[in-house]
């Protein structure tokens, strides 16, 4: 029996459609094959799911994303900063404060910086004049924070005292020196001193 020339009692096309039925059978589990491999081994994204190879990395998500699994930040591994952006304010100028939370842990984690838990606490000696969280909503801020990642926010007084609650009508805060300070999660910041004309 010749390969070119098929030779027994059947006729050559059936020998010739034998041959093409098992050479497409052999390329099915070979492609198969392949997919299989390619599956297993997580590939088979195409494009997409290449590795950079440029050494760039991706930049983390910052807030409000599914986090499903992330664990809550600890405490130890928040680092907070707090700015004012004058030391005097005159008369009508009302004091915004550049706040800076950071994730000083070593894993990624879940902080909720809402304004219900994060603080901005203004006093006068003694004297408690205002708090962020005095009239705050209560909505969440969910940040997902990477190793070393920040969040900056700011905050704006408007120079009216504040008494938890939420009290309408409460006076303008007077001339004199103040102190800010931000808090969130049992970590605090140093006092920001400022003052008032």
């Amino acid at each position: 029996m010749g390969v070119l020339r098929p030779e027994g009692s059947l006729p050559a096309r059936v020998y010739w459609i034998r041959r093409a039925v098992v050479v497409l059978v052999l390329v099915l589990v070979v492609v198969l094959a392949v997919f299989g491999v390619r599956a297993l081994l997580g590939g088979g994204g195409g494009d997409d799911a290449a590795a950079p190879t440029d050494g760039a990395t991706t930049p983390a998500p910052t807030e409000e994303e599914t986090t499903d699994g992330t664990p809550a930040c600890d405490p130890g591994a928040i680092g907070l900063e707090m700015s004012a952006d004058a030391t005097t304010y005159p008369a009508g100028a009302l004091p915004t404060f550049t706040i800076r939370i950071t994730n000083t842990g070593g894993t990624t984690c879940l902080l909720d910086a809402g304004d219900a838990q994060r603080q901005v606490l203004i006093t006068s000696g003694s004297d408690r004049i205002w708090a962020s969280t005095d009239c705050a909503t209560g909505e969440t801020l969910q940040l997902l924070l990477a190793p070393d990642q920040a969040d900056e926010r700011q905050v704006q007084w408007d120079r009216t005292r504040s008494v938890e609650g939420c009290a309408p009508d409460q006076p303008q805060a007077q001339p004199g020196t103040y102190q800010a300070v931000l808090a969130l999660g049992g970590v605090s910041t140093q006092p920001v001193v400022f003052g008032l004309e």
